[in-house]
C-alpha cells in the first residue's frame, strides 16, 4: 500500500515539476500577491492533477473517452483563457504589498489553474501511459488503491507548488521594482504565448 502511494506521490512531482503555464501563474502571484496566492494557486493545478489521476487510475475509460473526444474544444477554451490571464498580467501594473487585492482573489486564483489544468485533457494520456508502465493499472484499480495512487499523486503535485512558491517567496524581496515589473510583463507575455502554442498546435 505505502509502495502505491510513493508512486503516486512521485507520478504527481513529475508531472507539476516541469514549468509550464501553471508555474509561470504561480510565480508571478507569488511575486505580486504573496504566498498565499501562489499556494492556492497550485493548490489548483493540484486538485486537477488529482482529479486526472483518479480517471486514470480507477480506469474510468468513458470519462476520459469523452473527455478526450472534446479535446479541441476544451483546448481553445483553455487556450483563450490563458492568453485573457497573460494580456490581464501584462498590461496591470505591480502593486506590491497590497494583502488586500490578494485576499479578495484567493479563491480565483484557485478555480482559475484548475480549469486551466483541466483544460488540458492529454495530460489523462500522460497518466494513462506512466501508470501502464509502473503496472500501477490492470483492467483498473480496486477503490482503496486507486484512493492511495491519487492521495500521492495529490500530495506530490503539492509538494512541488510548495517548494516552487517558497522559494519564490524567499528571494522576491531582495529584487528591486524595476526587476519586479519587469518580471511581471515577461510573464504575462510567455503566458499570452503559450496561449497562442495552444490554440495553433489544434489538428
Amino acid at each position: 500500500m505505502l509502495l502505491l502511494f510513493l508512486k503516486g506521490f512521485i507520478i504527481g512531482f513529475s508531472i507539476a515539476a516541469p514549468v509550464g503555464p501553471i508555474g509561470i501563474l504561480c510565480i508571478n502571484r507569488t511575486l505580486k500577491a504573496g504566498i498565499a496566492a501562489g499556494l492556492l494557486s497550485g493548490l489548483g493545478a493540484a486538485f486537477a492533477d488529482a482529479f486526472y489521476g483518479c480517471i486514470a487510475g480507477a480506469g474510468f475509460v468513458a470519462v476520459s473517452t469523452l473527455l478526450l473526444r472534446y479535446e479541441i474544444l476544451i483546448r481553445i477554451l483553455g487556450g483563450l483563457f490563458l492568453g485573457y490571464l497573460g494580456l490581464k498580467i501584462f498590461f496591470s501594473p505591480h502593486k506590491p504589498n497590497a494583502p488586500q487585492d490578494a485576499a479578495k482573489s484567493l479563491w480565483q486564483d484557485f478555480f482559475s489553474t484548475f480549469l486551466l489544468t483541466i483544460t488540458n485533457p492529454a495530460t489523462i494520456l500522460s497518466f494513462l501511459a506512466i501508470y501502464s508502465g509502473l503496472g500501477i493499472i490492470q483492467n483498473g484499480a480496486h477503490f482503496q488503491e486507486a484512493s492511495l495512487i491519487v492521495l500521492g499523486v495529490f500530495m506530490g503535485s503539492l509538494l512541488w507548488w510548495v517548494i516552487l512558491c517558497g522559494g519564490i517567496h524567499l528571494v522576491h524581496h531582495k529584487l528591486p521594482e524595476s526587476a519586479m515589473q519587469w518580471l511581471n510583463r515577461t510573464s504575462g507575455f510567455i503566458l499570452i504565448l503559450f496561449g497562442l502554442f495552444a490554440l495553433i498546435s489544434l489538428k
